[in-house]
């Protein structure tokens, strides 16, 4: 059986692929660099608002509070759940961490669909061809594991931020039917 032509037609679909993988490194560094600049707005206005969330959380009078988005979702739903608020954190964290581990797996990707015109180039003995192509490799796997790592950061710090709101939360649940009994 002869399987050049699925061959030829795979590598011709990966270069194809190069442009949107590209295209998309760009767009999530763009991401990467926008979602650090609101973790810090958050981290600021949480820095601000931290003596006044203890203060609801240690007398049970909640109300909404700047850079505490579960603890606000209940301010709004009290009736939720213990599932309901998880799933509300989950998809609060959901992208971030999406782009966490996406990032360097499109950065391998960038990286290998070079290798193939590096090693025709190496077998032609064009010296220029494989450096052109392996910068472009090299280069696409930074990228993606920069962008790993200016998402890291504050997905762990917001997955943090987060379980504390729950446990507030569920202190709070448990003071209240407490109360009523």
């Amino acid at each position: 059986m002869n399987i050049q032509p699925i061959e030829s037609m795979m590598a011709k679909v990966s270069t194809f692929l190069m442009t949107p993988v590209i295209l998309v490194i760009v767009l999530l560094l763009i991401y990467a660099v926008f979602t650090l600049g609101r973790f810090f707005s958050q981290y600021v206005v949480r820095k601000k608002n931290a003596l006044s969330y203890v203060k609801q959380v240690n007398d049970q009078k909640i109300q909404y509070l700047s850079g505490y988005p579960i603890h606000n979702y209940f301010v709004v739903n009290p009736s939720a759940s213990e599932d309901e608020l998880e799933v509300f954190a989950l998809k609060k964290l959901e992208t971030l961490r999406i782009v966490t581990r996406i990032a360097p797996m499109l950065g391998l990707i960038a990286t290998m669909i070079p290798m193939g015109p590096a090693l025709q180039a190496m077998a032609d003995g064009n010296i220029q061809g494989i450096s052109e192509n392996l910068i472009i490799a090299f280069a696409a796997v930074i990228w993606g594991l920069t962008i790993s790592t200016l998402t890291f950061w504050p997905a762990s710090v917001k997955k943090r931020w987060c379980a504390e709101e729950l446990i507030n939360i569920h202190k709070l649940k448990g003071e209240q039917v407490g109360a009523e009994i």
